[in-house]
């Protein structure tokens, strides 16, 4: 499953859904829930292969994500 038009802003806040805060920002926002950690590009829109790897580094399953995208 891939995910086309989603921007970096949309991910952040689906990730902050399920537990994960902002510990950097700058040309890419980097988040943690104290296990996992994972870098965002800071793009108005990403890339569907990006955005997947995100979701494997958070350590969630697409079907996670589309639930609270």
């Amino acid at each position: 499953m891939l995910f086309t038009d989603v921007s970096a802003e949309r991910v952040v806040r689906a990730f902050s859904k399920v537990g994960f805060r902002i510990i950097t920002r700058g040309k890419h926002i980097g988040m943690s829930d104290g296990t996992h950690r994972i870098i965002i590009p800071d793009h108005k829109r990403l890339n569907p292969y990006t955005v997947k790897a995100i979701i494997k580094d958070a350590g969630i399953t697409n079907e996670q994500f589309k639930e609270i995208l």
